[in-house]
């Protein structure tokens, strides 16, 4: 089954999908390890973790590509792929989407923001008028019904820029546009939420950023306002960061850590040692 096939299955199952965020082959192994049907590539952690740079449109899409590409073959669950803009006009979007189709991504993220874009909770973001920014959703549709075996994430970022009835309106055009889910990026309360699902019926994705601009409810609760995805961008990458960063402070304090570390063993299976050695047994 494609990664595209299991997710539409998952979108077609009942109850909210829990997904969280990886940044690297390992981290997305980890999330499968785990018993999660989907992970997200999340552009903020991929940029910092593999390039130590800010998601400010530094990197090129040969670059996230290639790190998704690791993502996506070191597991078998689905991964939904942070395509930005599109890289350029339509037929840069049409090449985005069957380039991250075929590096393995059940789904890809299509933006409105101008380039160079912005995290979606940071400041100084543009975006791109009405037009330009459904025929972006236009071109990634017509990639993906032309043959590329990827669903079509869209997301605007126009609450912070033009204000919430205007990322309905483009939420709704995305949808008619053929999107298969919904992303308004950036709702500042519960009343927010629920009015974008109520007016904008689709399949929509929540964004939850710890100490962003969106309320961080609890799953059920984003089941019961209309949400089918509950996406963490950064909640593995903030977590490894602040567990290294303990470590380290209690290494130079002491010369010993004092941090809960996990087993060698368990880390070599993690990595693949015990997989490795079972088959080249095979071969001896």
């Amino acid at each position: 089954m494609s990664a595209a096939q299991k997710v539409r299955d998952q979108l077609n199952a009942p109850g909210i999908l829990t997904v969280p965020s990886c940044f690297d082959a390992i981290s997305a192994r980890l999330i499968e390890q785990h018993g999660f049907p989907m992970a997200f590539m999340s552009g903020f952690a991929t940029a910092g973790a593999n390039f130590g740079v800010p998601d400010l449109g530094l990197l090129s899409y040969g670059e996230i590509l290639d790190q998704g590409r690791l993502m996506t073959h070191a597991v078998s669950i689905p991964i939904i792929g942070d395509g930005d803009t599109g890289y350029g006009n339509a037929l840069n979007v049409k090449r985005t989407v069957n380039g991250f189709a075929d590096a393995g991504f059940g789904c890809v993220l299509i933006e409105d923001q101008a380039w160079p874009k912005r995290c979606g909770h940071t400041a100084g973001k543009q975006t791109v008028d009405f037009d330009e920014a459904v025929t972006r959703v236009k071109a990634a549709v017509d990639a993906r019904d032309e043959g590329a075996d990827i669903l079509i994430l869209a997301r605007t970022d126009t609450r912070a820029t033009h204000g919430l009835e205007e990322a309905i309106r483009r939420a709704n055009a995305f949808r008619d546009a053929g999107a298969d889910i919904l992303f308004v990026e950036a709702p500042k309360s519960e009343a927010e939420m629920r009015q974008i699902c109520a007016e904008a019926p689709g399949v929509h994705l929540a964004n939850l950023v710890e100490d962003g601009d969106t309320p961080m409810l609890s799953p059920e609760q984003l089941q019961d306002i209309g949400y089918k995805l509950a996406i963490y961008p950064l909640t593995l990458f903030s977590a490894s960061l602040q567990a290294m960063s303990n470590v380290l402070s209690d290494l130079k304090a002491t010369q010993q850590h004092s941090q809960e570390l996990m087993r060698f063993s368990t880390l070599q299976d993690l990595v693949g040692f015990k997989d490795y050695y079972e088959a080249s047994e095979r071969y001896e």
